[in-house]
């Protein structure tokens, strides 16, 4: 029986010190990539939509960044200035930062998405912020009605959004487990919670998607 616990405790050392390690190499958040300086206000939450949007389809994750921080700079940084903005600077924004695949039909689902917004929560996505993680369900599904945003973008702002919105941690989406795995952590969430502090879940999270990314065939996507 005590050896068992050394085992078991040896091994949470282990993993407890491979978590430090890979928030040490790793720990970014892609909002902070973008350089979104995230607050629990209207026009960072917006500017972290726009980021997760870009970072939903099968895109370089540096080049989503880059997008989010042209489309930023040109005045898209709420759903009004979304609007504001035309169909071709939103298209001239994207191909800036070589987001040249999917440019024409993405400014086109920012623009109906920021209208969306501005009709159903007054362009303040506050309004969907839960006060606990049952909560969490719901709030998915309404980031879910938004054009191109879908599951992954969902999951993408959700798992960057917990730095402001502690309310719903931990969140690890599934290219996070998958980074776990495959630096050998538990692809638990609430196991892989225990290993770091809680203010540094978000930057654990996105670590693990850029340790995955680092590992070879992996497709580098936020």
């Amino acid at each position: 029986m005590a050896t068992s616990s050394k085992v078991s405790s040896k091994a949470g050392a282990t993993a407890s010190s491979r978590a430090q390690d890979v928030l040490r190499e790793h720990g970014r958040t892609f909002a902070d990539e973008a350089g979104i300086r995230l607050a629990d206000t209207p026009s960072p939450l917006y500017e972290l939509l726009v980021l997760s949007v870009l970072s939903a389809t099968r895109i370089r994750a540096e080049i989503a960044a880059a997008a989010a921080r042209e489309l930023i700079a040109a005045g898209c940084r709420t759903p009004r200035g979304m609007v504001e903005t035309s169909w071709q600077e939103r298209v001239d924004a994207l191909g800036r930062a070589h987001y040249r695949r999917y440019d024409e039909s993405t400014a086109t689902a920012l623009g109906d998405g920021a209208e969306m917004i501005l009709d159903w929560w007054h362009g303040d996505l506050r309004a969907l912020r839960p006060d606990d993680r049952s909560g969490l369900p719901a709030l998915r599904a309404e980031l879910t009605r938004l054009p191109r945003l879908g599951e992954t973008g969902s999951a993408i702002f959700c798992r960057e959004v917990q730095a402001v919105w502690p309310a719903i941690r931990p969140f690890f989406d599934p290219a996070a487990l998958r980074g776990a795995e495959t630096v050998g952590l538990p692809s638990d969430p609430e196991q892989l919670a225990d290993l770091v502090r809680p203010d540094d879940l978000p930057r654990f999270a996105a670590a693990l998607v850029r340790a995955g990314h680092a590992h070879p065939g992996h497709h580098r996507a936020a």
